[in-house]
């Protein structure tokens, strides 16, 4: 899969000083490594000695059994790159280095540049090492703080040694303004009461700050326990997000192997203009490139975590507290706007999740500001396709939540519009529907001038991708408080907003509407009253649609590799004709109703995919599609 890493953090058994037994167990984990297509196999600090050696380190024996190491090691690494700490002499001095093999050969070296002061008295540090090459295992080898390493299809590779990272400035941030993508940290980081956190979120932080790939493998418990202990924990993290972890408390002897989506990473340099203008400020040090041999972006991507719901934390804990900032956020910022535009609005409720949210979000912009629940007038406008379950559900929800309540039955506006425009009312074409709507959105407008206040808009995120929304009809409002909320997440808020008995007095009835159908009702309903028009059977499975959105907007993958990805999350629930049916319709529709998004209300921005075109999403109307339904077409199902 394009732009697909393979990784893999290894802390290995480990005899303190015994290189021999060293090697041998690091060779059998470079080659189950290989047998599992990793491209980027890391070690910790010293792997080949041990970082607890101590005054040892100065021994020339020790010395002479690594270098005999890591040329049988450099033999095995074949079409991966490995990166293994030993200690090195250089020039009447002992480094302790980064070594990188792959293709049976040492690629260069990279000593630590921070030394931990009397704690690594034994090594001396890698800012003052004026060789730039030494001669190891019989070979002219580059070595220094200024390597980066280019790999076969472009991937970049930077190297530093644990405290490197914590530095006021880690080399890592230099090598990532000189275009390293992936970062590999060798480390032997002691466990402490808290220090678990402190280093996750270091790894993290410096991820996010240099968009790229950071992997940091530590040293373990078979380290000498004389003053410290090492706890093995190793992480590899994209652009502030953990993508694998090793949980226990205290490892050793282990092989996590993950993959990550180095597209992430690329697609946010493209659009971030901080590396050039940190670049602009403040240059950056020439770093020599070394070639590496193989390719590192091939992987197939069956270890990638592809969630099929990306807008939903599968975590319960992490999505309610999600939601909940979400809906405080939605309130926030309509309590700001009702306070500048008088405190009432008019909202219609239908009976459906979208207007449900609205309303909820209303309620609570109200509280916020101390105005009564009644300066909402909420209003349900029962036509042709209104069913009986969510006619109910809607007056029922604006009794118990206590908003002036309107009920405007818009049948005979609607067929007079008919008369006028000599439109058959047995005719349940795009007219019969959209008169509804645009008819809808008459009165709400109406009602809001005859009482002083705004239109709360309930369209949302979802609908406005695929346009599935009438022009000057439900499309139009004076605010839209769900313009960044996708399908697949609405429900998700009403349901923490229930779980979390904000309003308990509608509990019942947001249970109900959360098991009503999705539906816009503007075709009659069925014999005994129930929804006959459903927009899934219509436009396709939203939890398809919001995926396809995900990742053709946060990262402007193509279509081959969203296919890919959502052939991976749906695995058992779609199969690959229809997730290409239904992506066809996606791109199709993006492309042709971008005019509706061009006129879109305000809205608030809650995440990080939002399609308002004052501050997002820029795309001209009449932009062709012609590119990505071809390349569609092509996929092979």
């Amino acid at each position: 899969m394009k732009d697909v890493l393979r990784g893999a953090l290894c802390t290995p058994s480990l005899k303190v000083a015994d290189v021999t037994y060293n090697k041998n167990v690091i060779l059998q984990r470079i080659e189950e490594a290989r047998q599992k297509s990793v491209g980027i196999l890391v070690f910790p600090e010293l792997s080949l000695t041990g970082y607890t050696c101590g005054d040892l380190f100065a021994s020339k024996v020790l010395l002479c059994a690594v270098e005999e190491a890591l040329s049988e090691l450099a033999a095995a690494t074949a079409d991966l790159l490995v990166a293994v700490g030993a200690p090195l002499e250089i020039a009447g001095r002992v480094y302790n280095c980064a070594v990188l093999l792959s293709n049976g050969e040492i690629l260069g070296v990279v000593p630590k540049t921070y030394v931990l002061g009397p704690a690594e008295r034994y090594f001396a540090s890698g800012a003052d090492l004026a060789a730039g090459e030494i001669e190891l295992c019989d070979c002219i080898v580059p070595v220094g703080t200024d390597l980066l390493f280019t790999a076969a299809d472009g991937t970049v590779v930077g190297v530093e040694i644990c405290a490197d990272l914590f530095a006021p400035l880690p080399l890592s941030t230099e090598q990532a303004l000189a275009g390293a993508e992936v970062i590999l940290n060798l480390a032997a980081s002691n466990e402490e009461v808290g220090k678990r956190t402190f280093r996750r979120d270091a790894v993290l932080q410096q991820s996010a700050r240099t968009l790229s790939a950071y992997l940091f493998a530590s040293a373990g418990s078979d380290e000498s326990t004389a003053d410290m202990i090492y706890s093995g924990h190793s992480i590899a993290a994209l652009c502030g997000s953990t993508v694998a972890e090793n949980t226990k408390c205290i490892d050793s002897d282990y092989l996590l192997v993950f993959d990550m989506d180095l597209g992430v990473l690329r697609y946010d340099r493209r659009q971030s203009s901080a590396f050039s203008e940190c670049i602009a400020r403040y240059g950056v040090s020439a770093f020599r490139h070394i070639p590496v041999p193989c390719a590192l972006t091939d992987s197939d991507g069956a270890l990638l975590n592809t969630e099929r719901l990306p807008f939903v934390p599968s975590d319960k804990s992490e999505r309610l507290a999600r939601c909940i900032q979400i809906f405080d956020m939605q309130a926030a910022a309509l309590a700001r706007r009702l306070s500048i535009t008088g405190g009432k609005l008019t909202v219609g409720i239908s009976g459906g999740l979208d207007s449900t949210l609205a309303l909820l979000v209303a309620i609570r912009a109200m509280e916020s500001l101390k105005l009564p629940r009644t300066n909402i007038t909420a209003v349900t406008m029962p036509c042709f396709g209104t069913s009986d379950e969510t006619l109910t559900n809607a007056l029922a929800l604006m009794k118990n939540l206590g908003v002036t309540s309107r009920t405007v039955v818009i049948k005979d506006a609607v067929l007079q519009h008919f008369k006028d425009i000599g439109h058959d009312p047995t005719d349940f074409s795009v007219t019969y529907e959209n008169a509804q709507a645009r008819e809808r959105t008459q009165v709400l407008m109406d009602i809001a001038n005859k009482e002083g206040g705004i239109v709360l808009g309930t369209g949302d995120l979802s609908e406005a991708a695929l346009g599935w929304c009438t022009y000057n009809g439900d499309h139009m409002s004076m605010y839209n408080v769900n313009a960044d909320i996708p399908k697949t997440l609405v429900r998700w808020i009403i349901e923490s907003v229930a779980e979390a008995d904000l309003m308990p007095e509608a509990t019942d009835v947001l249970l109900k509407v959360l098991d009503t159908p999705i539906s816009p009702e503007l075709l009659p309903p069925d014999a005994v009253g129930k929804i006959a028009q459903k927009t899934e059977d219509i436009v396709g499975p939203y939890a398809l649609h919001d995926f396809f959105l995900y990742y053709a907007i946060r990262y402007q993958y193509t279509p081959t590799k969203i296919f890919e990805l959502a052939k991976k999350a749906f695995n058992g629930h779609f199969d690959g004709a229809t997730i290409k049916k239904w992506l066809t319709v996606f791109f199709r529709r993006f492309f042709t109703q971008q005019f509706k998004r061009n006129a879109m209300p305000d809205g608030v921005k809650v995440g990080s995919v939002s399609l308002s075109p004052r501050g997002d999403w820029h795309m001209p109307s009449d932009a062709s599609a012609a590119l990505w339904l071809a390349e569609i077409e092509a996929i092979e199902t």
